[in-house]
């Protein structure tokens, strides 16, 4: 009874290490047959598919500049690129509806890139400052599109003392006449910046530097800046509208740095007369009251109207030589006397933006030299330009007034400590 109990359990143990070594075969068996279906050789048809798809590698291409000399075509400068006539006057025909390539000029350039062979590949052109034209040929028609130019905004900080004049210390900081002039535009509802300014005034300007291909090209937004003119500190802060995208210049509260009234009717001149009740006239030599202001300036230096307003005359006048009067709202009127002559389209019934040129400094009628006579009238009295003091615009609009301050408070932040002007911005630089 023992034996035959033992016999069946050692055949029981037989059965189930051969179902074990069946189920381990057959788990091998299809492992192997698996990775030999993924390994299987390519098909004629496959491994020319895929050679072509490893061949097809755009070879680097050869970029040309070409500057279009006066008499030179389209054609021209083209030929040589290997295409015919017919194909050039196809390119033109093709790009047409999106850019008339008979606007461009002699003197402009245009990029071309060809292949290693010579061979037109695409082209492109500079519209403007910050659109350019971009042609590709593609399946036997010219494709063009209008792109955006692929600046490279980087954002710089100085922080400047009056010696001599503005421009003088921003070249000292390395930096061009360019962004002493925008420095100036934008304060200038507050501050003229020969008459005003003083040794020892001291600015700070957070401002944005455009590259292209590693190289300047020019100066954009002044983010934030801060002025000191006599101990008075003035600031400005830029702020982009998140719907209508428009830009202004605003202080810490929001409110706007545009009065009704510009300072100055001049960029950057000097003062030799000032408004006064008795002055000696340097031609006729007889004590008289001055009601303007003069501005010495180079002949054809640009004059601009310091409001919005109408043009009311715009002619000779005696003493005054060539003039122009504007009226503006709340009854003012503005004049500008002794001009060389008069900026296109201005003439009486013109409507007339602050800050648009109007005229250029002379020398006309009684003057002793160049120079331009700025005078104000309120309700057909005279009154001091330099003591005008307009009332500002309307302010940032409540809605964004929380955004704005968290914005300009940044920069606040960073004029107080500029130490860690790093972090206030990522793409900071020191070049």
């Amino acid at each position: 009874m023992q034996v035959k109990i033992k016999t069946y359990k050692k055949k029981r143990k037989t059965r189930r290490i051969h179902l074990l070594l069946f189920i381990f075969l057959s788990f091998s068996l299809f492992i192997i047959l698996t990775f030999l279906h993924k390994e299987k050789p390519l098909l004629e048809e496959e491994k020319d598919a895929q050679q072509q798809e490893v061949s097809f590698v755009l070879p680097p291409l050869e970029e040309k500049k070409e500057v279009i000399r006066r008499g030179m075509t389209l054609t021209d400068i083209l030929k040589p690129y290997n295409l015919s006539t017919a194909e050039i006057h196809a390119l033109i025909k093709d790009v047409k509806p999106v850019y008339d390539l008979a606007k461009i000029r002699a003197g402009q350039e245009l990029r071309i890139f060809s292949s290693p062979q010579g061979d037109f590949f695409s082209l492109e052109y500079d519209i403007n400052e910050e659109n350019y034209l971009h042609i590709k040929k593609k399946e036997g028609t010219y494709g063009a599109e209008i792109k955006k130019t692929p600046y490279d905004i980087r954002i710089k900080a100085i922080w400047g003392i009056i010696k001599e004049n503005l421009i003088f210390a921003v070249r000292d900081k390395n930096e061009g006449v360019i962004l002493a002039l925008n420095l100036a535009e934008l304060f200038a509802w507050d501050i003229d910046f020969y008459a005003d300014l003083r040794r020892g005034d001291s600015f700070k300007i957070i401002f944005e530097k455009k590259y292209l291909n590693g190289e300047f090209v020019g100066y954009e937004n002044i983010l934030a800046a801060e002025f000191v003119n006599q101990g008075k500190k003035s600031l400005a802060f830029h702020y982009t509208y998140p719907d209508t995208k428009s830009s202004d210049y605003f202080d810490l509260e929001g409110g706007s740095l545009r009065k009704q009234f510009l300072k100055s009717p001049i960029r950057y001149s000097r003062i030799t007369s000032r408004f006064s009740r008795r002055r000696l006239h340097p031609i006729r030599k007889v004590y008289r009251p001055h009601y303007g202001v003069d501005y010495a300036a180079s002949v054809g230096t640009s004059v601009q109207v310091t409001a919005d307003g109408t043009v009311t005359f715009a002619g000779r006048r005696g003493a005054s030589g060539r003039m122009i009067s504007v009226r503006h709202k709340n009854r003012y009127e503005t004049m500008y006397l002794h001009l060389r002559g008069y900026a296109a389209g201005v003439r009486k019934g013109k409507k007339v933006k602050g800050g648009q040129e109007i005229g250029y400094v002379g020398s006309s009628g009684e003057s002793t030299g160049p120079h331009l006579d700025y005078r104000i009238k309120k309700d057909g009295r005279y009154i001091n330009p330099l003591l005008f003091n307009p009332e500002p615009v309307k302010p940032l609009r409540a809605e964004f007034l929380d955004d704005f301050k968290k914005k300009a408070g940044s920069y606040s932040l960073c004029f107080e400590a500029p130490q860690i002007i790093f972090s206030c911005f990522s793409n900071f630089f020191i070049p």
